[in-house]
């Protein structure tokens, strides 16, 4: 039997949400029936390593997503794939447009975010128009569903929801080696947030909030870097925040979320956030901003998390208080997150979408 052939798109395999994804279906799709290849516009990021050797890596090795363009249909076209997933979602909505020209190869876009949320230039939210030309859509929850259905007019029948994966045997690799951090005061609470230091990540927010807990015996420890990073810092010292620490992007996260007595997540909209997994799948209780994106997906009440309003600073801060005086059962928070999102379940939807994508054509 002929093997199906996939083609990858991502920017880069830096350590972001998208790339961990797409590495991971690479790696686990069964080499009987496929043969993956991600095409790269530069061949750089901490997921390199990560990648299994027999996935061939197609580099472009172009700087600007909109220069990307005809190195990636020019590499189609000579390679003709059975299938193209394109996984980022400036790259899906350029692609879009030129579906048509290669009808025997067959399309698919898996979004990153809420995209009315996301998107906001004009020239971008054009190509959206040209979206229906995809044979399949990955929605990762039921509110991106929605807003492609309501706000772009894809039709539902084009759209299949699959959840983000969780790769417990990576994390538990890591959690194995993980000593508690230093910063970690032993007469003090520790609670962590994990983002890129950019505006739609709520950290703002986060700090707000931490202001109305200055006299607590609480440490907030936020781990990322991003283009607000300077603003926040200075924030940080405006409100006289002694106990809030930034710690940058770490090569280990799973060792601050092992060890947390609470994970917040204060974004201001999501896709389906992989960090709010991967603190479940850690055994750490989390508290999240009631915003788009599948949260209310993936946490359980009171089994691995609550959910509350964030731009409330004052509940958000008391909710904060009370889930700290608590003990919360790490083993049924794990489970909550394996037995829904584990990487077997949801690699499984990723292998009959591809096949059916190719049965069907």
């Amino acid at each position: 039997m002929k093997k199906i052939s996939v083609i990858f798109i991502l920017p880069d395999l830096e350590t972001g949400g998208a790339e961990r994804i797409i590495t991971t279906i690479a790696n686990h799709l069964s080499r009987d029936r496929f043969e993956p290849k991600i095409l790269l516009l530069r061949k750089q990021g901490g997921y390199l390593s990560f990648l299994e050797k027999d996935v061939e890596i197609i580099d472009i090795n172009t700087e600007r997503i909109r220069h990307s363009l005809k190195p990636i249909l020019s590499e189609i076209y000579k390679r003709k794939p059975d299938i193209v997933f394109s996984g980022f979602g400036e790259v899906n909505a350029y692609l879009s447009l030129f579906i048509k020209l290669f009808p025997r190869t067959k399309f698919i876009a898996r979004e990153t975010n809420v995209v009315s949320e996301h998107v906001t230039r004009k020239e971008i939210k054009f190509f959206y128009n040209f979206y229906n030309n995809y044979q399949r859509i990955i929605a990762q929850s039921d509110d991106m569903m929605r807003d492609l259905m309501k706000n772009f007019n894809i039709k539902s029948d084009k759209i299949v929801k699959i959840n983000n994966p969780v790769d417990f045997d990576f994390i538990n690799q890591k959690l194995a080696v993980s000593q508690k951090p230093e910063c970690f005061a032993y007469n003090y609470k520790n609670v962590v947030a994990i983002g890129n230091l950019s505006s739609r990540k709520g950290f703002d927010n986060l700090l707000k909030v931490f202001s109305r807990l200055k006299n607590e015996n609480i440490l907030l420890h936020i781990l990322g870097d991003g283009k607000d990073k300077e603003i926040l810092h200075q924030m940080k010292d405006f409100l006289g925040l002694k106990h809030v620490f930034f710690h940058g992007r770490q090569e280990n996260p799973y060792q601050y979320l092992k060890y947390a007595d609470l994970f917040i997540l204060s974004s201001r909209y999501e896709g389906f956030p992989n960090v709010l997994l991967e603190a479940g799948a850690c055994g750490t209780y989390a508290l999240a901003n009631n915003c788009p994106g599948g949260i209310n997906e993936i946490i359980q009440h009171q089994v691995n998390g609550e959910i509350s309003d964030i731009n409330n600073h004052e509940d958000f801060s008391q909710k904060i208080m009370s889930i700290l005086h608590q003990t919360y059962d790490k083993e049924a928070i794990k489970s909550s997150i394996k037995s829904r999102f584990s990487k077997n379940i949801i690699l499984d939807k990723y292998e009959k979408l591809l096949l059916d994508v190719v049965r069907n054509s």
